[in-house]
C-alpha cells in the first residue's frame, strides 16, 4: 500500500488529535477519582459524627483490632508481612502527609513510590511544564503530558497507582510568600529541587514548622541524601552555613545526569520519608549517604562513629568537618558534587552534626516566621529561583554581535574565525561549520591555533583587512568571560557571540539540533 505526502499529513494530525482526546480522557478520569475519593472520605466523616465509631480511612471495620479494610489488607498485604513493619507501621503511613518540592528527576520516583506504598495525604509542589529533555530521568510523566503542569502530570500518575489515597496539587513556584501555608500542611517534607536558594528556603521554613525534612541531591553520576530537622538533628544550615560561590551552583541542564541516578536517590527519599511516617527503622538523620554510580559505590557518613559503607571503607567521625590526617577543619562545600567529590578521595573525613550557634535552629536563634518570609533567598546564595538559565552581562556593547549579525556576515563573505569554547564532549553533540573546538579551560594554552587559523583565514581573503575573531558558547555566558580573556591576551577585536548557540538556533537556524 503506497502512501503519498498528503496521506502522512493527515495521518499525522489524526494523531496528534487522538492524543489529544486521550489526555483529556486521562484527565476527566483523574478529576473524577479525586471526586468520588472525597465523597467516600465525607461519608467517612459523617459515619464519625452519627455512630460515634472512628474508623479514620474506611468506613469497613474488618473486626480483626485494626482499621485496615479488606481491601487494603490485600493491597499492602507486602508491607503487612514484614514483622518491622507490619499493620502499625501501615496504618501509621494511612494517617500520614507528606508533601514532595519537585515533581523532576527526584520527585517522580519519590512521588510514585509514596503513592503506591499508601500515604495518607500526597501534596505535589511544581510550577513548571513537562518537556521532551525531561523523559530520559521524570519517570512519573509521558510523552502525552508534554506542554502541560509537571504537578497535573504527577498528579494523575499517582492517581493511576493508587486511587485511594488523597493527592493535593500545588500548581505554582515555592516561595518565602507561600511556603509556610503549603509546607505546614503536612507532616513530612520532601525536598527533590535543584537550586541553592530553594534548599536554604525549604530548610529553614521546616525548622520555622517544625518538620522533618528529606533531602537529595543528584548531578552527573553522583548524588546525596540525608535527612534535616528530625529529633534534634541538623538542619541545612548547620552543615553548609555559607552558600557555595554561584558559579559552583551546577544544574542537571547545564552539567548533565545520567537518568538513573536521581532515580536512585529519588526512590531512598521514598523510603526515607517512608520510616519517619511509619515510625519504623532509623532514618538516616545525622548521616549522609553518597553515591559514586560511576564506581557502584555508596557510603554513609555521619557522627555516631564509624559507618558501615556498602563499599566496605570506614570513616571516623566527629561533629564538624574535619580529616583525620589534618590539624584544623576542612569546610565542607555546599554543592552536592563538591561535597561527593571531597568524601570520595579522602575517607577520612568528618561532617558537621547539629550546631547549637546556626542561625536558624542553634540555641539562641531568633529566626521567626516574619524573618523567614523576610529573608532574600536568592541575594543570600547569589543565585536565582528561577530554572532559566543564568544570563552574564560582562562585556561592553562593541565587543558582542548577535547571530542574525554574524550570519549576514557570512553571507557577504567576510573573513572570520569562529571559536566554539564548549567542553569537547558538548561540541560533538552539535557545532556551527566551520568551528574551531577550544574548551574555555584550555583557551590560555591554545593561543597559538587561534593566530594560525587568523593568519590562514586573512590569506585565503586576500584583503587589506585581516579576520575577525568571533566566540561562541552554549548560551553565551562562556564566550563572554572567554572574550575578556583574549582581551587581556592580545585579541582585542575578539567578539562574543550574543546567545551563543542556542541564539543561533532561536534566530538564524530553528533546525539547528538543541540539547
Amino acid at each position: 500500500m503506497e502512501f503519498d505526502g498528503g496521506d502522512a499529513s493527515q495521518i499525522t494530525r489524526e494523531i496528534e488529535t487522538l492524543k489529544a482526546t486521550r489526555t483529556d480522557i486521562d484527565s476527566r478520569i483523574s478529576a473524577l477519582e479525586t471526586q468520588l475519593h472525597e465523597i467516600n472520605l465525607s461519608h467517612e466523616k459523617n459515619a464519625v459524627l452519627n455512630n460515634g465509631s472512628c474508623p479514620p480511612i474506611s468506613t469497613v471495620v474488618s473486626g480483626f483490632g485494626h482499621e485496615l479494610s479488606s481491601d487494603m489488607i490485600y493491597r499492602y498485604s507486602r508491607h503487612l508481612l514484614l514483622p518491622s513493619f507490619g499493620v502499625q507501621g501501615q496504618s501509621n503511613l494511612l494517617k500520614s502527609s507528606i508533601v514532595v518540592v519537585g515533581a523532576g528527576g527526584l520527585g517522580s520516583p519519590a512521588l510514585l513510590y509514596l503513592a503506591a506504598c499508601g500515604v495518607g495525604r500526597l501534596g505535589i509542589v511544581d510550577h513548571d511544564v513537562v518537556e521532551l529533555n525531561n523523559m530520559h530521568r521524570q519517570i512519573i510523566h509521558t510523552e502525552q503530558y508534554i506542554g502541560q503542569p509537571k504537578v497535573k502530570s504527577a498528579a494523575a500518575a499517582c492517581r493511576s497507582v493508587n486511587s485511594s489515597i488523597k493527592i493535593v496539587e500545588h500548581t505554582e513556584a515555592l516561595r518565602t510568600s507561600n511556603a509556610l501555608e503549603i509546607l505546614g500542611q503536612y507532616d513530612i517534607v520532601v525536598d527533590a529541587t535543584d537550586n541553592a536558594p530553594s534548599r536554604y528556603m525549604i530548610s529553614d521554613c521546616c525548622v520555622v514548622l517544625g518538620k522533618p525534612l528529606v533531602s537529595g541531591a543528584a548531578l552527573g553520576l553522583e548524588g546525596q541524601l540525608t535527612v534535616y530537622n528530625y529529633n534534634g538533628g541538623p538542619c541545612y544550615r548547620c552543615l553548609f552555613p555559607t552558600p557555595p560561590p554561584s558559579t559552583a551552583c551546577q544544574r542537571c541542564a547545564d552539567s548533565g545526569v545520567l537518568g538513573v541516578v536521581p532515580g536512585v536517590i529519588g526512590c531512598l527519599q521514598a523510603l526515607e520519608a517512608i520510616k519517619i511516617a511509619s515510625a519504623v527503622g532509623e532514618p538516616l538523620s545525622g548521616r549522609m549517604l553518597l553515591l559514586d554510580a560511576l564506581s557502584a559505590r555508596i557510603r554513609i557518613f555521619g557522627n555516631r562513629g564509624r559507618p558501615r559503607g556498602l563499599s566496605g571503607e570506614k570513616s571516623v567521625f566527629g561533629t564538624v568537618c574535619r580529616s583525620s590526617s589534618a590539624s584544623s577543619p576542612t569546610p565542607l562545600p555546599s554543592p552536592a558534587t563538591d561535597h561527593i567529590h571531597m568524601l570520595k578521595h579522602d575517607p577520612h573525613v568528618t561532617i558537621r552534626g547539629r550546631s547549637l550557634q546556626c542561625e536558624v535552629c542553634g540555641e539562641n536563634s531568633s529566626f521567626t516566621n516574619k524573618k523567614f518570609k523576610e529573608f532574600n533567598y536568592e541575594k543570600f546564595t547569589q543565585t536565582p529561583l528561577s530554572s532559566s538559565p543564568m544570563k552574564l552581562n560582562l562585556l561592553e556593547e562593541d565587543s558582542r554581535i548577535s547571530t542574525t549579525e554574524l550570519k549576514e556576515k557570512i553571507v557577504k563573505g567576510e573573513a572570520y574565525v569562529l571559536v566554539d569554547v564548549r567542553p569537547e564532549h558538548h561540541f560533538k553533540i552539535v557545532s556551527l561549520p566551520g568551528s574551531l573546538n577550544i574548551p574555555l579551560r584550555s583557551l590560555e594554552a591554545r593561543l597559538p591555533e587561534i593566530s594560525s587559523a587568523l593568519e590562514e583565514e586573512s590569506n585565503k581573503a586576500g584583503s587589506g583587512s585581516g579576520a575577525q575573531l568571533y566566540v561562541m558558547c552554549r548560551r553565551g555566558n562562556d564566550s563572554q568571560r572567554a572574550v575578556q580573556s583574549l582581551h587581556k591576551l592580545g585579541f582585542t577585536s575578539a567578539k562574543d557571540i550574543l546567545g551563543g548557540l542556542e541564539g543561533w538556533a532561536r534566530d538564524v537556524d530553528p533546525n539547528l539540533p538543541m540539547y
